[in-house]
């Protein structure tokens, strides 16, 4: 039976306990996760985070975000043809200063209610999109984006539907590519971020480490999905998974 137990997490959170059976709860989660976001281009945080966090909270955000390392990095190199690098560094120059507004949110506000903010903007965002609003990735979208991402990742691990509802209108490789490369940074980027500030440790890498094996099933698993999801596909998947994560982090914050 594994077992990871360091005391305090150093997260403001109670400390890790994982057991076996919990470690496998969260590695279907995390399966079921990988095969969203390999087949569409996100989904992997929107799903685990939540039920990770209920399961036990300090399995987020840093676990989570050290496996998303991995999944992008995986679906970067697989659509690596189809990658808008350029799109993918302007969002980075948001992201940065998203990472460090983050921490601020987290040493000051209760992440339950961040969390609602979070969810509650997500919402407007689908809103618009289906009624009026057709987002495109432009440099200063991005960059605005980024922000939000950097942000949003932070405190909740779920840092997607911001990048994600620019590129809905792009085609499926170009948007599991570019979302690949742009998650693949920007997790690195907040992993380094709370390193520096004092918030990873050795248990959370171990439960990481156990949870790659799950993620890269689903990661295969999504391969034959990807043929059935391009175009107006990938935007409605993106909109009903951005939507579903917004009211599973307000239900959680609310309800939780």
């Amino acid at each position: 039976m594994l077992s990871v137990e360091r005391g305090s997490s150093g997260l403001g959170r109670p400390p890790l306990r994982v057991v076996s059976t919990v470690l496998v709860v969260a590695g279907l989660i995390v399966l079921v996760g990988s095969v969203v976001q390999g087949a569409i281009g996100y989904g992997l945080n929107i799903i685990a985070g939540p039920l990770l966090a209920l399961l036990d909270p300090a399995l987020v955000p840093v676990p989570v975000l050290v496996v998303a390392c991995a999944q992008a990095a995986m679906s970067t190199l697989r659509e690596r043809g189809s990658v808008d690098w350029g799109g993918v560094g302007w969002a980075m120059l948001g992201r940065l200063p998203g990472n460090v507004l983050g921490l601020a949110v987290l040493a000051t506000v209760a992440v339950s209610a961040s969390n609602v903010v979070i969810g509650v903007s997500v919402l407007v965002c689908v809103a618009l999109s289906l009624v009026t609003w057709h987002p495109s990735p432009t440099r200063p979208a991005l960059v605005v984006a980024g922000i939000a991402s950097g942000t949003f990742g932070t405190v909740s691990s779920i840092g997607g539907p911001p990048i994600a509802l620019l590129y809905q209108h792009q085609s499926g490789p170009t948007v599991r590519g570019t979302l690949g490369a742009y998650f693949l940074l920007a997790s690195v980027s907040s992993v380094v971020t709370l390193w520096a500030a004092g918030r990873v440790h050795t248990e959370h890498l171990v439960a990481a480490a156990v949870l790659v094996p799950f993620m890269v099933v689903g990661f295969l698993v999504s391969g034959p999905l990807r043929r059935f999801l391009h175009g107006g596909r990938v935007r409605v998947g993106v909109l009903v998974v951005a939507a579903l994560s917004a009211l599973v982090l307000i239900g959680q914050s609310v309800f939780g």
